[in-house]
């Protein structure tokens, strides 16, 4: 969603007519979640989808139909009852819509300042009813639906969607607006943009070099770690946030309190020098995952040194290794998608399992 947000505020900022499409809500295997959007400009530009090419070409004509004056609409596309609509997604799901024109006083240009901060951000659009937007994060609240008072009842609805990082609907008010103190009831939706997962590779090995260009494809923030000076720096990964010359496990310790469940540990080095101290720190944190390269003779030797150093059983069961999913891969390429796939499914929850072989919704709820 990140280039989908960059591209709507230089559209806003060069004073191009632009639509947003999002998706509000979603029934069964819908393709993406809520809070999934595509633009579509006046000139006929698209940017994003929101349903991997199943209904985009519908979106876009509403789209239109928004920019030529028909005003914000909220389309569904999907199957229900065993009876497809005109427009349907072939994966089964159903997905709802939300299509407006997106005006000259939208704060896309503080989301986006807050997206590049990795600061979290929330961006909350009436459904219906009233016109404006408000974006919501730790920076206060920027823009106005128009209600000093629906502001801050969107902004209290908005600021427990950023806690549990999910997009969704929302119902504030009270029927009427009557009384002075409370806000007109709205629909609204609150489109969460979450600071983005931490990718740290530790080891500025060949290996390591397909896995930054991954893991920046994926949406991470990537910090590439190593004490050798020649090995670790800008221009071998260009994709990489930050190139760090310093011991894995001192730079760890100095920045473990930014370790959180979104983040990826991934030890490459296999040597115990690097790998053991840094180790030591990173299944003891809160770190959502933590790998480490190397052959399974490697392991054992790593295992020992690490319960030496005393860690539990239940810390060193935390730790992926061999890293990476069995896909019989060869070469650091091949590899690195090995190692991004685990953590993929680590994070989601996933099998790592062919889905052929499998049953059920393809994506779960």
């Amino acid at each position: 969603m990140r280039h989908v947000i960059d591209q709507a505020a230089a559209w806003q900022a060069a004073a191009t007519r632009f639509a947003m499409a999002t998706v509000v809500h979603t029934w069964g295997s819908a393709p993406h979640p809520a809070g999934t959007s595509m633009l579509v400009a006046e000139d006929g530009r698209v940017v994003g989808n929101v349903s991997g090419g199943c209904v985009e070409a519908a979106v876009c004509a509403v789209a239109e139909d928004v920019l030529a004056g028909a005003g914000p609409a909220r389309e569904t596309y999907g199957v229900s009852d065993d009876e497809a609509f005109s427009v349907g997604l072939t994966c089964g799901g159903t997905i709802e819509v939300l299509v407006h024109e997106v005006t000259a006083d939208a704060p896309l240009q503080r989301v986006a300042a807050d997206l590049a901060a990795h600061a979290p951000v929330a961006l909350v659009t009436p459904v219906e009813g009233a016109a404006g937007s408000l974006a919501v994060g730790a920076s206060g609240l920027s823009g106005s639906l128009g209600d000093a008072r629906l502001d801050r009842a969107a902004a209290e609805a908005a600021e427990g969607l950023l806690a549990r990082g999910t997009s969704g609907l929302v119902r504030v008010g009270e029927p009427g607006g009557a009384a002075p103190s409370c806000a007109p009831e709205r629909e609204l939706f609150v489109q969460v943009f979450g600071a983005p997962p931490h990718l740290l590779v530790c080891g500025a090995v060949e290996f390591a070099r397909p896995l930054v260009r991954i893991g920046a494809l994926l949406g991470h923030r990537v910090t590439v770690c190593d004490a050798r000076p020649v090995f670790a720096t800008p221009e071998r990964f260009p994709e990489a946030n930050e190139v760090v010359v310093d011991w894995p496990h001192r730079w760890f310790a100095a920045h473990e309190d930014q370790v959180d469940a979104a983040t990826a540990v991934c030890v490459l080095t296999h040597d115990a020098k690097f790998d053991v101290p840094l180790l030591e720190l990173a299944l003891r944190s809160r770190a959502g995952y933590v790998g480490a390269m190397g052959s399974r003779r490697t392991h054992e030797d790593r295992l020992a040194r690490l319960r030496a150093a005393g860690l539990g059983e239940a810390e060193l069961a935390r730790l992926r290794s061999p890293i990476g999913l069995d896909l019989g891969g060869r070469g650091p390429e091949e590899t690195a998608v090995s190692i991004a796939a685990e953590i993929i499914a680590v994070r989601r929850g996933g099998s790592g399992l062919a889905l052929s072989g499998l049953e059920g919704p393809v994506h779960a709820s």
